[in-house]
């Protein structure tokens, strides 16, 4: 079996270089219907996946498990507003590496303070402000995934010629499922963080409540 890894590490660092994302001033300031919805996802984001022919962006079964499972608010006698594009996109990206749960958990603070706000600085902000950030870390993926490349090409030396090559791959791929795992682990232990300190946070505030009420909470 003959690979070409190196010519597999140009093809992925040049579709780092096409990648895209949906800038919040391409998504209509006008409601739309779940058709319309759909249509738009897919059309924006039909790139990103991994068998474009066949693959799913969004579902109107996806769309109506969102706002059961309390990741979207529901729509507006039928209609999704700009804030619940943004956070569909937002779930489309997190849905690969986190629980719901967690999703929930972490958009939770965002539909509160942002989502149809009606200020200045909404949902729209802090989407932008996220995916702004987007060139300066596809330079640092670059560089990262070229290091790790050049690691993974000296490993297996000693292995059989005719299974070098593979086995070379095979580090690769290990090396960047481990980067995976770990940052996935680091992104959950986040969010746990975050989760308890919320959690603290009510602690106080019903303890001070009860105090406050002259109710003593160990009754």
């Amino acid at each position: 079996m003959t690979i070409n890894i190196e010519n597999l590490l140009s093809s992925i660092l040049g579709s780092l270089d096409r990648i895209e994302y949906i800038k919040a001033e391409d998504i209509p300031d006008i409601d739309l219907y779940m058709d319309q919805v759909t249509t738009f996802m897919e059309s924006h984001l039909r790139t990103s996946t991994r068998d474009p022919q066949n693959d799913k962006i969004l579902t109107k079964t996806m769309i109506n498990n969102y706002a059961k499972n309390d990741l979207l608010p529901p729509p507006v006698k039928k209609k999704y507003s700009k804030d619940h594009v943004l956070l569909l996109i937002f779930i489309y990206y997190y849905k690969g590496i986190l629980s719901i749960s967690d999703i929930q958990e972490l958009l939770k603070p965002i539909k509160e303070h942002f989502f149809g706000n009606g200020q200045d600085f909404n949902l729209s902000s802090v989407y932008e402000e996220v995916f702004g950030l987007e060139q300066e870390q596809i330079a640092v993926m670059k560089a990262d995934l070229e290091e790790k490349f050049r690691v993974a090409q000296q490993t297996f030396e000693d292995a059989p010629e005719d299974s070098r090559e593979f086995l070379r791959l095979f580090s690769f791929i290990c090396i960047l499922s481990f980067d995976v795992y770990v940052k996935t682990l680091l992104v959950e232990k986040m969010i746990d963080e975050f989760v308890n300190k919320k959690k603290e946070g009510e602690h106080k505030k019903t303890k001070g409540q009860n105090e406050k009420d002259g109710t003593d909470t160990n009754d």
